[in-house]
């Protein structure tokens, strides 16, 4: 069994603690607050108040935190990872964060013997619950090798995309995809019931034809019930458009749908509702008469 530090006890990664330590593995647990602290110890995690206490003689690092400076902060910061971690130490990022600072915190990391794997994951709480998370794994395969066993227990279908950075590349290729159809889903229910025309009905009439997929089964019957609580919440559907955007900007890359997507989550943002639902976009479209 092996001994895994944990930074990241949130919705996603709380779930995943569990999982790591139902299967014999032990983990470290970095929290921040005294509560957080009895939080970690009723999964049976032990915590520690830094990030380097927590790194101290575990083999693997998991992070699963917001932004890239987030990553950047614990990994490399002041009592960061790389102050207690040993050579040897493979870092595990889960985060969705800019492949530039993935590739720049990589090589940081490697100055000082520890290899990087970035491995953001896609299937939300509900795939964190229930260990069938997809992960896209950027790195070297020999390191990522030598974690699979862990992975697997989080995870249901584990990808190699590439070398440093391409499997943050890859989740925001899905992020695109898959926030442009939620966008997609919202104006076919907002088209109808501007028309009188029961959502219900529609959605059903669409679930069982081609225009079935995975996003209008979680997410339609949502708009047609209007319950916009949180699945994801949208803040970070926005967070990880920005970055996509900021990419394409920087590669002089034009990608219409997901920018007019990106404007749309803009405006739900500006309504205050980043902690609903992505759903909620069909909100924003209702604004707009």
């Amino acid at each position: 069994m092996t001994t895994v530090a944990f930074i990241g006890l949130g919705a996603m990664g709380a779930p995943m603690v569990g999982h790591l330590i139902r299967a014999g593995h032990t983990v470290r647990a970095f929290v921040r607050r005294p509560e957080a602290a009895d939080a970690a110890r009723q999964l049976g995690a032990e915590p520690f108040f830094t990030p380097a206490e927590a790194a101290q003689g575990a083999a693997v690092v998991f992070t699963n935190v917001t932004s890239s400076e987030d990553v950047r902060e614990v990994l490399l910061g002041q009592n960061g990872v790389v102050e207690g971690a040993a050579p040897g130490t493979i870092c595990v990022d889960h985060s969705t964060i800019s492949p530039i600072v993935t590739r720049e915190i990589a090589q940081a990391l490697a100055a000082r013997g520890i290899e990087a794997l970035d491995c953001p994951v896609s299937g939300g709480t509900v795939g964190a619950q229930a260990a069938t998370l997809t992960i896209m794994v950027g790195g070297k395969a020999e390191a990522l090798e030598k974690v699979r066993p862990l992975l697997e227990q989080i995870g249901k279908t584990i990808t190699h995309i590439g070398d440093s950075g391409a499997g943050q590349v890859a989740k925001l290729c899905n992020q695109i995809a898959q926030v442009v159809n939620i966008e997609g889903i919202a104006e076919a229910m907002r088209f109808a019931g501007a028309q009188g025309v029961d959502t219900a009905k529609v959605f059903q009439a669409m679930s069982t034809g081609m225009a079935g997929s995975r996003m209008l089964d979680m997410l339609g019957p949502k708009m047609v019930t209007r319950d916009f609580s949180a699945g994801i919440e949208s803040r970070l559907h926005a967070k990880d458009f920005g970055l996509a955007a900021d990419i394409a900007t920087e590669i002089g890359l034009e990608l219409p749908a997901m920018r007019a997507t990106s404007a749309q989550l803009g405006e739900l943002m500006d309504q205050g509702w980043g902690k609903d639902d992505t759903s909620s976009l069909l909100k924003v479209l209702e604004l707009k008469g």
